[in-house]
């Protein structure tokens, strides 16, 4: 009876989404004609579907700041990914114009396809030409001040509940060429809420709580040694996601939960 429930508040959820973006869409629409004019009014209409969607279905976001942050300049944002969520959480977080790099697939998608047709940068991750040509795009869009959002695992986890896998070296790269610098972001609980698309273990409403690392300059970094950078990175964000989901792991029938589904 609970997964039904929760299978119903995942179809819930998409539809609320898809009926802000049906609202929003003729706007949406004629903005696109022309993304670069009105890139910053394209990520605003982006910011209130994800938003207002998500709101209609009971899902908010809560945010705390290691430091303040200076919006205004160009940066590289690192999120950890385990939700559909956390492109919402993304969006809530930073109240400037950012492109997100994204699987191709989301192209197949009625909303985000035109996010992605304009503002956004879909890549197929196996393919070296695409991979390619979505760093030299994000490449583009931080040389004219704008902000990326990469998320260094490449994909969500196959297993539940997820963990931080290792990172790939294209967002420390883009920032160690361009020195801007890396904000780490810790997406916490999302996956409790709703576990990638949830497809197999559905949603529920809920507050989704983000914790945003003080960005770290890369001044001191270069091609030689980005990799020093991404593990930095890396070692801030697991050591933080462990400290916040060790009462879960420990707790004995989550233990052999996860025991099950992993082996």
């Amino acid at each position: 009876m609970v997964l039904l429930l929760k299978k119903l508040h995942r179809y819930w959820y998409f539809i609320s989404v898809l009926l802000v973006f049906i609202v929003l869409f003729p706007y949406i629409y004629f903005l696109a004609q022309n993304p670069e004019k009105n890139y910053a009014r394209i990520a605003r209409m982006r910011r209130w579907v994800s938003i207002g969607g998500s709101a209609l279905a009971g899902v908010f976001f809560k945010v705390t700041y290691e430091s303040k942050i200076d919006w205004n300049r160009p940066m590289i944002l690192c999120p950890n990914h385990t939700s559909v969520l956390d492109i919402t959480a993304l969006t809530y977080l930073c109240p400037v114009p950012f492109s997100f790099i994204g699987k191709a697939s989301l192209l197949k998608n009625p909303v985000t396809r035109i996010f992605f047709k304009t503002i956004d940068i879909p890549v197929t991750r196996r393919s070296k030409v695409s991979s390619f040509k979505a760093f030299q795009r994000a490449n583009e869009l931080v040389q004219n001040g704008r902000s990326v959002v990469i998320f260094p695992e490449g994909k969500i986890d196959d297993g539940f509940p997820p963990q931080i896998h290792a990172f790939k070296s294209g967002a420390f790269r883009i920032a160690v060429q361009n020195d801007v610098p890396v904000v780490p972001i810790i997406i916490e609980n999302a996956w409790d809420i709703f576990f990638d698309d949830g497809a197999k273990r559905g949603s529920h409403p809920g507050i989704v709580k983000v914790h945003v690392f003080s960005p770290i300059e890369t001044k001191d970094f270069d091609d030689n040694n980005a990799s020093d950078l991404e593990k930095i990175v890396y070692d801030k964000m697991h050591s933080y996601w462990i400290m916040k989901n060790k009462s879960y792991f420990h707790q004995p029938e989550n233990v052999q939960k996860i025991c099950q589904e992993r082996y």
